[in-house]
């Protein structure tokens, strides 16, 4: 099973679960990603969102599905609809980073309110390398999150962020223990006032992304169709 999910406590957790492929996402993994949020949704004010893997979050997409990949997949691209749902969703998301956090891994990862960090994380988004982008949210929301210097040299440099150096930008926590221990103290803070935490959000959050998200399916699209001529 790719996917497990559970509550504990009030709390809901989705652990990924697909070790040989470094939890790498298919059309049907995201489908059950955005089934188990929704139903834990309906029963915990806040989700944590973890890996079974000691080093790796999630690599993003099969390549083997993304290979068969057409424009019209882009334009209804259900990577991003998906973490777009996660990001705002009024239950607060908390992604736990114990390694590798890479293309739609990393944009998984943004799309949660909360990363704690362990030691051994590392970021990054090669896309740009692949002759695509990051279009399942990352180009929009890792320059609203650490600005369009830093999102170019991710994105169009393919600079990696390690550890510490994603702590100091502001991308997430860094745990002195282990990360799963400090989300779960997030995850508590935030439960004993939920409706607080709900509305919090949805103010920080009020900024519109609907057009930058948009611009990233179509683009994606156009690449898609030139990579299909190309061949």
């Amino acid at each position: 099973m790719a996917i497990q999910s559970k509550i504990i406590g009030g709390i809901g957790r989705i652990l990924l679960d697909r070790p040989t492929k470094a939890n790498a996402y298919d059309q049907a993994h995201l489908h059950d990603l955005q089934a188990v949020f929704r139903t834990l949704s309906e029963q915990a004010p806040v989700v944590i969102i973890e890996s079974s893997h000691p080093t790796v979050f999630c690599a993003g997409a099969d390549l083997d599905q993304m290979r068969d990949a057409t424009p019209e997949d882009a334009r209804n691209l259900l990577s991003q609809a998906v973490f777009t749902e996660i990001a705002r969703s009024p239950v607060v998301s908390i992604a736990v980073i114990n390694g590798a956090a890479v293309a739609g891994g990393f944009e998984l990862a943004l799309a949660c309110d909360l990363r704690v960090i362990g030691p051994g994380a590392i970021f990054r988004l090669p896309e740009v390398e692949l002759g695509i982008i990051p279009a399942a949210g990352g180009s929009t929301r890792l320059a609203s999150l650490l600005g369009a210097s830093v999102a170019k040299q991710v994105i169009l440099g393919g600079e990696s962020i390690g550890a510490e150096r994603a702590a100091q930008l502001g991308l997430g926590h860094l745990s002195a223990d282990l990360p799963g221990d400090a989300a779960e103290r997030w995850a508590q803070r935030i439960l004993a006032n939920p409706r607080a935490a709900t509305a919090a959000k949805r103010i920080v959050n009020a900024a519109a992304e609907d057009a930058s998200l948009r611009d990233e399916r179509e683009a994606q699209s156009v690449l898609y169709g030139l990579r299909d001529r190309d061949a």
